[in-house]
């Protein structure tokens, strides 16, 4: 059989019209008909892969999600809003699948969270990994300036979201980070200087992480070894949340519109809430304080969180579903024991947060003071079935507690 006879058996060209034919049992395949196959397989696998996470993921409404972040976090109604969108956008555009080459690409919409300690940035970001059922892990930004090798740094926030992934690298790949403390990385000042600030050098690290790399990681969080088999994460579709007190940024704030923070009217007549600058919160405000523009641009949502105030924190101390006191209450309720507190108690309890100003991360510390002698004592007390805590039993536990600890410098 000559080239002319040969032909393939898909688009019918001869031998010599083509670069390659390759010969089957039964029939002949062109190299253009195994390149348009080969197209065909990888948007086919890609629908796939996206209709896999979308069973995975339970992708819910902005609305959905807020209703849901509702029942663990009292308040912070516009960070919820901002997180809600953010999130609901991002797992979107992990369901996208791309039909035309043309197609608008949605990029990564990866989140800063501005707010005081306490005020719930973390259980935020929590939150919305728990509802959304994906891999979440916590990184502390500190950890950066202390270590000698970067680089390992960043792969090891990769190791920790890998084992939380159960070592599936696929479902690594679309979960959520929350890198805390981003603050305490700025450098010392917004203009930039001949020798480089070393927390620069650190920003310039993170901006790997928060791109689209590959990073190489260890299975086992342990450090590079030349015979170690890494495994490749892509962080293309991994959130990113970072969080920060940002301790002194009002003041920039402040500045910038012109205003002290004691406060007073603008010159449009709008009158500025001094006790909650942090609403006005932009960008510029955040590189004055000093983070670079290249680590701003890749967290393009910016929100805050309002400080928590007696009502607020009398709220998470009793109503959302994982409250303090309702866990106690189940402790003790897992022992045969019904506890109840004076109402005194609760207020008390909010005015040693406020006092130590540690926000809602204060509220558990305080409790476990004055609940420790009773978790200890009651169980091996079979007769006793109840239990009441007075305001001056709170008193005297709290008094004669070590909480040295909590105390703000």
């Amino acid at each position: 059989m000559d080239n002319q006879e040969v032909k393939c058996s898909f688009c019918g060209r001869a031998k010599n019209e083509v670069d390659v034919m390759i010969a089957g049992v039964t029939g002949h395949i062109c190299n253009h008909c195994i390149s348009q196959a080969q197209n065909i397989v990888k948007e086919e696998s890609t629908g796939v892969a996206k209709k896999e996470i979308a069973d995975q993921i339970d992708l819910l409404k902005p609305k959905e999600i807020k209703t849901h972040l509702d029942e663990y976090i009292i308040g912070q109604d516009d960070a919820k809003k901002v997180l809600s969108v953010a999130v609901y956008n991002h797992y979107k555009r992990l369901l996208q699948v791309s039909e035309e080459k043309e197609e608008v690409e949605i990029e990564k919409s990866n989140i800063l969270l501005v707010g005081e300690t306490g005020t719930g940035k973390t259980l935020l970001a929590r939150t919305i990994a728990k509802i959304l059922q994906v891999p979440f892990c916590i990184a502390d930004a500190t950890v950066f300036t202390e270590a000698g090798y970067v680089g390992e740094d960043v792969e090891s926030i990769m190791s920790r979201l890998l084992q939380a992934a159960n070592y599936d690298v696929e479902a690594t790949e679309r979960g959520i980070v929350f890198i805390d403390e981003i603050d305490k990385i700025s450098r010392k000042g917004d203009n930039p200087s001949i020798t480089r600030d070393i927390k620069e050098g650190t920003q310039q690290a993170l901006l790997k992480l928060l791109e689209d790399s590959i990073i190489n990681v260890a299975p086992e969080g342990g450090r590079k070894h030349p015979d170690a088999k890494m495994v490749k994460i892509n962080t293309k579709d991994i959130l990113f949340i970072c969080g920060g007190a940002f301790d002194g940024i009002t003041r920039k704030i402040a500045n910038r519109l012109q205003t002290q923070a004691i406060g007073f009217k603008s010159g449009d007549s709008e009158e500025i809430d001094e006790d909650n600058l942090l609403q006005y919160i932009t960008p510029q405000d955040v590189k004055s304080f000093g983070l670079i523009p290249e680590l701003i641009g890749r967290l393009p949502v910016l929100s805050y969180l309002n400080p928590l105030d007696e009502e607020t924190l009398r709220r998470i101390l009793t109503e959302p579903k994982n409250s303090i006191i309702k866990q106690y209450i189940k402790l003790f309720e897992m022992d045969d024991i019904k506890l109840s507190f004076d109402k005194g108690v609760l207020d008390f309890i909010v005015e040693k947060a406020i006092e130590y100003k540690l926000g809602a991360r204060g509220l558990r510390s305080i409790c476990e003071a004055i609940m420790l002698d009773a978790m200890f004592d009651l169980p091996s007390e079979e007769a006793k079935k109840e239990h009441k805590v007075t305001l001056r039993y709170a008193k005297d536990k709290f008094n004669n507690a070590k909480l040295s600890s909590l105390k703000v410098a």
